[in-house]
């Protein structure tokens, strides 16, 4: 009670945050981890990571909050669209602040952070002008998939954690190397490298934050929007945002915020309705209007822009030390399963030195044409 008393006055100061004892964050932590299959444990490592939110960097958590406000809600449908957990929502709070166009110095792009290869094995088309790593729905349900094939692969959700952080090779070899395979995280520690050591302690870090922040006197700032504020609408004509603003009175600093994947404030038709995301108010005008659009040339050039797409190429892959399987088909932008089909393997053992073929889906290089018809008819409907 008396405790109770002290943390009320606390709370009146704004920007305090309670100094609490340690059983108060085991206790909660306690409680959290009985809301979810991923075992969230309270340690000194977790602690760190807690203070780093609540002390050093409350302003930042603020931001996040208010963003969590447009993103969760849609984690939530995906997750639970694949039956996993809803606290991996909070993966993405790692992996970017919750901020669609993050982008690391690796060059991973987006609220999941993929990297280019990992996103084309991903099926998310990347090209001069879309790059759907920054969609918020199609990464999101791109990081679920691989999500789900993680633990299918580690069958432990702390060890599909540190493999979407570090790779399921090299949490494999940490397990041989511990020798065991049925080790913890926490046993596993010792063998994996510095990131993944503290990629779990943060993950649970931001399960509490996110949880308590209240309790610790964080005021989210104000959201810009909500997953309500929002809707989509399907285009079937490449647009420019400049076009969108004035058919649906939205600013195009807006539309860019809500249609993170648009690189060039461009969206580029290719034989399949293309989604734009709007302010709800907004929807009604811009169907009223989009009829009366003229479908705008790409940016940067005159004609068509030929829209990237994979092909298949066969090449050799000799096996070096330290390889497996999984770690080649990554590579490869291919699965293990392919590979083994490819090679009559019957098991996934391989060897130094053994010549794997391999079908490596690359990306063919965008294509430039000029249309001299699109051309006369452009100047055409410009003198009338």
């Amino acid at each position: 009670m008396m405790w109770a008393a002290v943390a009320m006055c606390l709370g009146q100061q704004s920007g305090v945050n309670p100094q609490l004892p340690e059983y108060i964050y085991a206790s909660r932590m306690e409680q959290l981890d009985g809301r979810t299959p991923i075992r969230l444990e309270y340690n000194p490592q977790v602690r760190a990571y807690i203070d780093a939110y609540l002390v050093r960097r409350r302003d930042h958590l603020a931001n996040i909050i208010a963003r969590s406000q447009l993103y969760f809600p849609l984690f939530e449908e995906y997750l639970s669209k694949y039956n996993l957990p809803l606290e991996l929502k909070y993966l993405a709070v790692i992996e970017s602040a919750l901020d669609p166009r993050a982008k690391s110095k690796s060059g991973a792009m987006g609220l999941w952070q993929f990297l280019y290869h990992a996103g084309l094995m991903l099926d998310l088309k990347v090209t001069s002008y879309e790059d759907e790593r920054c969609d918020p729905r199609k990464s999101t349900d791109a990081a679920c998939r691989y999500l789900s094939y993680l633990y299918q692969t580690l069958g432990d959700w702390q060890l599909a954690l540190a493999a979407y952080n570090g790779g399921v090779g090299t949490v494999q070899k940490a397990m041989e190397r511990a020798g065991s395979t049925r080790k913890t995280f926490w046993e596993l520690v010792p063998y994996m490298t510095d990131e993944m050591k503290s990629y779990v302690p943060a993950f649970i870090a931001v399960n509490y934050v996110m949880n308590y922040y209240q309790k610790h006197n964080i005021v989210p700032a104000k959201p810009e929007f909500s997953f309500d504020d929002v809707d989509t609408v399907y285009v079937g004509k490449s647009l420019t945002f400049d076009q969108i603003s004035r058919a649906s009175g939205v600013s195009e600093d807006v539309l860019t915020k809500l249609n993170p994947s648009y690189i060039k404030m461009f969206i580029p038709y290719d034989d399949t309705p293309m989604l734009l995301v709007l302010p709800r108010g907004n929807v009604a005008r811009f169907i009223r209007n989009e009829p009366k659009l003229r479908p705008a040339v790409a940016p940067d050039m005159v004609g068509y822009f030929g829209i990237p797409t994979t092909e298949p190429v066969q090449t050799t892959h000799v096996v070096r030390a330290g390889e497996y399987l999984h770690k080649i088909a990554m590579r490869y932008n291919t699965t293990a399963e392919e590979i083994m089909r490819w090679n009559s393997l019957t098991t996934k053992n391989i060897q130094i030195g053994q010549r794997l073929t391999i079908y490596e889906n690359r990306p063919r290089s965008p294509f430039w044409f000029v249309v001299q018809e699109k051309i006369d008819e452009d100047k055409a409907q410009k003198g009338a």
